[in-house]
């Protein structure tokens, strides 16, 4: 009778430590989504069954973890303190198991990937195809944003960006780098003039980017430094840039191979070519070599095999409206 009372006991609490681990993750994933339903549909079980979880953790530990509100869930103050832990036990779980996985070598999984804006519309799109095709046990999860993301903390795998690397715990490898040049229309030229020092260009109308949701008031110059320029439109968006560009809105910057043809033609002329301009490039980056999972392994070698292997122009060239 006791050998039978004490083999319940264990199966009980495996059973115990089980619906612990469930509950936990569940619990996360409610935080993260602020909903019960968004929740559910992250993890692919039923709503009915993350409330049952959420009640019996809640049960369990004696407190309220959530306030229901019809604006949605937040955590109450022993919520957010279980949340800091549950997080850390979650990942530690879902680490062991792709460390499990990852003897095979075989890519597989969720890999979250960030793109620049727009890039959907040029090169990425065929890019990821051909990658979820080679990748069949990979689920991909792509991000397209201007901001900077922050690999570890936002989970993030994988990111394309321009520029140099800023970060040195990331490791990146180049996919390509050109010339930044300015320019501008005949039609702009012949209204306005153009600048024949660098000190006349904050009198002139500028297309301004936009980093970190601001516009971006200083151009590159050949010498490593900065100017100064004004401008009443300001984007992220190259393409919306070069249309405005072109109709001879204000003098803007771009990549030469993308602007070779018309600079050729005539159709656009270089302004202050020999101030004005840098190398502008995109790397891959991620966060750790040594300990890279085959899934960000496989879309790291792809990404750069895909440059490699095509023209830049013909990558990285927009539609013109």
């Amino acid at each position: 009778m006791q050998e039978r009372h004490v083999r319940a006991t264990a199966g009980e609490g495996v059973a115990t430590s089980a619906e612990s681990s469930e509950g936990l993750e569940s619990f996360v994933a409610i935080v993260e989504e602020g909903s019960i339903a968004a929740a559910a549909r992250r993890l692919g079980v039923p709503r009915e069954t993350l409330s049952r979880r959420l009640s019996k953790l809640e049960n369990r530990l004696g407190v309220l973890l959530l306030h229901r509100s019809t604006r949605g869930l937040t955590a109450t103050a022993e919520g957010k303190a279980l949340y800091v832990h549950a997080r850390r036990m979650v990942d530690a779980t879902q680490e062991a198991i792709r460390a499990v996985r990852r003897v095979d070598d075989v890519p597989r999984g969720v890999l979250r990937v960030s793109l620049p804006p727009g890039s959907m519309d040029g090169f990425a799109g065929p890019m990821i195809e051909e990658f979820l095709a080679q990748c069949p046990e990979v689920e991909l999860q792509v991000l397209a944003t201007s901001r900077y993301v922050d690999l570890r903390a936002e989970g993030v795998d994988v990111a394309l960006r321009g520029g140099d690397p800023q970060d040195d715990n990331l490791i990146a490898r180049r996919l390509w780098r050109s010339e930044m040049l300015a320019l501008a229309a005949p039609a702009y030229a012949e209204r306005h003039g153009l600048p024949v020092r660098i000190e006349e260009l904050e009198e002139h109308e500028c297309l301004l980017g936009m980093m970190g949701g601001q516009p971006t008031r200083r151009w590159p110059t050949q010498d490593g430094g900065t100017a100064m320029v004004n401008g009443r439109l300001a984007t992220n968006d190259l393409a919306l840039q070069m249309v405005m560009v072109r109709r001879g809105f204000g003098i803007g910057m771009n990549l030469r191979p993308l602007v070779a043809d018309e600079l050729s033609s005539g159709a656009l002329v270089p302004v202050l070519p020999k101030v004005l301009g840098s190398t502008a490039g995109m790397n891959v980056v991620f966060a750790d070599k040594d300990q890279m999972q085959p899934k960000v392994r496989a879309f790291v070698d792809h990404v750069v095999r895909w440059f490699a292997s095509r023209d830049l122009e013909t990558l990285l060239h927009a539609p013109v409206p």
